[in-house]
């Protein structure tokens, strides 16, 4: 959801910087790659362990959460394409999200968008053992979508996204983040690389 539907990394990534500074923590240059994809309790953990916030990790997680359900509400900054091909593929097919955002911030970007009558099924990397890189969130999704998950096609946007859905062995189609690009290792994982949203159409024709 984050980076693919909307261009919320860097809204995380300000929110994790805001509640570091500001409860004592030392930001390192690293964090942010760090952090990208964990579930909720592990960043959190990871910015009370690694980053020296002085919070316990569930304080840590609900003071990121209201910063970015604040700007989530503030105005959606939906990526080029993101809607069109969203109603396109679920004419199609059930549609899930697999997201190691918080269900609350799941909730809120598919109300606000409008796009929550779209999606079958959503889970967030909270309600799982592991975030990515780890399978957990997307082999529940499938379960959810009532597929196997090698019938299943996803579509992600960064390193860990990208070895969440290939260790889930499913098609992996990498749209690469403008922000935050995926590691060449990561990127060597997908199946399909594309620019942007709007080609999603044409290549899901094989798919079929």
């Amino acid at each position: 959801m984050d980076g693919v539907l909307v261009d919320t990394e860097r809204d995380w990534d300000a929110a994790r910087r805001q509640v570091a500074e500001a409860a004592g923590g030392r930001w390192r240059p690293q964090a942010t790659a760090d952090m990208m994809g964990m579930s909720a309790p592990e960043w959190s953990r990871y910015m009370h362990d690694e980053l020296g916030v002085e919070a316990e990790p569930e304080e840590i997680n609900r003071r990121v959460v209201e910063q970015v359900l604040e700007r989530v509400r503030g105005g959606l900054p939906l990526l080029p394409g993101a809607a069109a091909a969203v109603e396109s593929l679920a004419a199609r097919w059930p549609l899930g999200v697999a997201s190691s955002a918080n269900r609350p911030v799941i909730e809120a970007v598919l109300d606000v968008s409008g796009l929550a009558r779209f999606f079958a099924a959503t889970v967030s990397s909270e309600e799982v053992p592991r975030g990515k890189p780890a399978p957990d969130v997307y082999l529940a999704a499938a379960e959810a979508l009532g597929v196997e998950p090698t019938a299943a096609v996803a579509i992600e946007d960064s390193s860990n996204g990208i070895r969440s859905a290939a260790a889930a062995r499913m098609t992996v189609v990498a749209v690469p983040n403008a922000h935050f690009p995926p590691d060449a290792d990561a990127l060597a994982l997908a199946d399909f690389v594309v620019g942007a949203l709007d080609e999603l159409e044409q290549l899901s024709e094989s798919w079929r």
